[in-house]
Parts: C-alpha cells; sequence; structure tokens
C-alpha cells in the first residue's frame, strides 16, 4: 500500500502573507485499487513563516500537528482494501 499526502492548495491572507487554511488530501494506493481523504485544517494567528517561505514538508508537519496522521492513513488503507475485497468477491461471483 502506498499512501501519498499532498497539500493541494493554501488560503492566504494578503495583508500579512500568513497562511490561514490548508487544503490536504491523503491517498492510497495498491495495484489498481485507490481511494482518497481530502480536508482542510485553519491556522488564524497560528503560523508565523509568510508563504513565500513555506515548503509542502513544513505545511504537511502543520496539518499533522492537528489531524492524526497514522487514523487517517489506516482510514484510507481500510478503504482501499475494502475496494480490494469487493473487487475479489465480485470476480469470484462471475466465475461461479
Amino acid at each position: 500500500m502506498n499512501i501519498t499526502w499532498k497539500i493541494s492548495s493554501l488560503d492566504r491572507n494578503t495583508a500579512d502573507g500568513f497562511v490561514t487554511v490548508a487544503h490536504w488530501t491523503c491517498s492510497g494506493t495498491d495495484g489498481d485499487f485507490s481511494d482518497s481523504v481530502y480536508s482542510t485544517c485553519s491556522f488564524e494567528g497560528e503560523l508565523s513563516i509568510p508563504y513565500e517561505s513555506l515548503t509542502e514538508a513544513t505545511v504537511l508537519g502543520w496539518v499533522w500537528g492537528k489531524v492524526d496522521k497514522e487514523a487517517t492513513e489506516a482510514a484510507v488503507a481500510a478503504k482501499v482494501e475494502a475496494l480490494k475485497n469487493r473487487s475479489e468477491e465480485h470476480t469470484s461471483e462471475l466465475q461461479s
């Protein structure tokens, strides 16, 4: 199972250049099967790094400070496994 985290976009306050919201996805892939979770994290007044100085790794660190990373990855993995099992059951039914 390959789990990937991405920051899809950032909302920021143009007056001071600081990020207020991070939009993120956690995706899981196993062969032909994949699923993902999308959500956001708000950071009103909590951050002190200007937008221009950010890296995806830095923002993911902030997200993981607010989101249960392990539980999110486990949920995505469970969804992918459910898709695989449903496909295997369907294939078995077709072969019967």
